[in-house]
């Protein structure tokens, strides 16, 4: 059985959405003066500062890897490696001024435009979607990579 315009499997759904949901974020990103990855380093670090392990594991990233998105993200001002209070030998990872500033014009747009890409959906199909997303999230324990957005707020434009 074929399916109609605009029907997916799961799998192929899935992907889709994932990609345009990098690109939305990836534009956001870079009309912000971010790359995508420091996008995500600076949403992961609104919730708290974190050690470089700890980030290593959330954001998926060797730490040589992390050690040069934090080097270049701390040369544009946007973070700052702090002593860790409970480890003498650890840094962790804090948001400055400034970084705490971009990312939440960046978190406030990137909400909107990815909120625009379920415009034409009902608020029962959003709410379905919603659980089904958060049952994936959940059953996989995807770390805290992007706050919730708090649904009281009107990111629709």
């Amino acid at each position: 059985m074929r399916k109609g315009a605009g029907q997916v499997g799961v799998v192929t759904g899935l992907v889709r959405t994932s990609f345009l949901v990098s690109a939305v974020y990836a534009e956001s990103a870079r009309e912000h003066g971010l790359t995508a990855q420091q996008g995500q380093l600076l949403c992961v670090l609104m919730a708290q500062p974190y050690g470089m392990g700890e980030l290593s594991t959330v954001l998926g990233l060797a730490k040589s890897s992390l050690t040069g998105l934090v080097d270049r993200t701390e040369r544009n001002g946007l973070v700052r490696r702090e002593a860790d209070p409970r480890d003498t030998r650890a840094v962790r990872v804090a948001l400055t001024r400034q970084g705490s500033r971009r990312v939440a014009e960046f978190y406030a747009e990137t909400c909107r435009r990815v909120d625009r890409l379920a415009q034409g959906f009902g608020a029962g199909d959003r709410t379905r979607l919603a659980a089904l997303l958060g049952r994936i999230v959940a059953d996989n324990m995807v770390p805290l990579v992007f706050l919730d957005l708090d649904e009281d707020s009107d990111t629709r434009s």
